[in-house]
């Protein structure tokens, strides 16, 4: 899902990445497997379930380019691989991988599983006291959390209670305007970032439309790119996160001024953007050059 997706998408830019997950040991997951090591992707800590499915998202795309989600594939009756990740491996893989990490990327889908739940919070108070930032991408996706089809697209209480305590622990959250508003009430990032104990960076997506944001206390709003053509936004949100975070790599979150800010948004956009052009969340990819190509026509038709 969207963390692989992410993955994916920084290792295109030049990052070194580590994945935690799980995959089933079936078609799916090795094509996936070999897809991450073809990224070079550090692959040592992604567990291959032999009893579990690698759970296949169901997407449909519209003539618009806009995706909605419906469903799943491939469960045979003991749920998907990505639902039983091993807390224990995760703890014997984590010296691995963690040595010269910066930061922990996460979405709060493994929450609504018991079992990778417990790995999930291990990682988290992990990564806190390893001294990694911790970036959460909301990613409400009401599918992976209920057992029967619900109309309902709107968080439950029980759910958002669920939810939101590990958004405590986020440097810097990343969530959609209708996510802002189911469980926060406001889609103001400033208003969003002091309601949580540390005050983290709160950027708000709005689709194709601009995207409010807050880091380090400087609050700006950006516009998106017109594309002459959107093909499919699937994956659009995952690109922009990597973007943000490989411009963050560079920088030390607590010292970014508001023409900083401004820069690492515009990347993230561009990031976003350009995987609207083509099919699919990973192929369409961007290389830093493209980013760069396209950053710079932004620019060039600026006044």
């Amino acid at each position: 899902g969207a963390p692989a997706n992410v993955a994916c998408a920084l290792s295109r830019l030049g990052v070194n990445v580590s994945f935690i997950g799980s995959l089933g040991n079936d078609p799916f997951g090795k094509k996936f497997k070999n897809l991450m090591i073809e990224r070079g992707i550090n692959t040592v800590a992604l567990q291959q379930d032999k009893f579990r499915s690698t759970r296949v998202v169901l997407v449909r795309r519209e003539i618009n380019g806009e995706r909605t989600f419906g469903g799943f594939e491939g469960d045979k009756g003991l749920g998907f691989a990505d639902q039983a990740i091993s807390r224990e491996e995760v703890v014997h893989d984590w010296p691995l991988i963690s040595d010269q990490a910066k930061w922990l990327i996460i979405g709060t889908i493994p929450i609504a599983s018991e079992t990778s739940s417990q790995a999930f919070s291990w990682c988290i108070k992990k990564a806190c006291s390893d001294g990694l930032k911790i970036v959460i991408d909301l990613n409400w996706r009401p599918t992976f959390w209920r057992s029967k089809f619900s109309k309902e697209a709107a968080p439950f209480v029980n759910e958002i209670n669920m939810i939101k305590p590990v958004l405590n622990y986020a440097s810097l959250i990343k969530l959609a305007k209708e996510e802002a508003q189911w469980f926060f009430n406001s889609s103001n990032p400033k208003e969003i970032s002091l309601t949580l104990p540390q005050k983290p960076s709160v950027i708000v997506t709005d689709g194709s439309n601009s995207i409010d944001w807050f880091l380090n206390k400087n609050i700006g709003n950006t516009n998106a790119i017109s594309l002459p053509k959107i093909v499919d936004t699937t994956g659009a949100g995952d690109a922009f996160t990597a973007g943000i975070v490989y411009k963050l790599l560079a920088v030390d979150l607590d010292h970014i001024t508001f023409s900083m800010a401004e820069d690492i948004i515009r990347f993230a956009i561009c990031c976003g953007a350009y995987v609207c052009q083509g099919i699919g969340a990973i192929e369409s990819q961007p290389y830093l050059e493209d980013v760069d190509k396209l950053l710079s026509s932004e620019n060039g038709g600026m006044s």
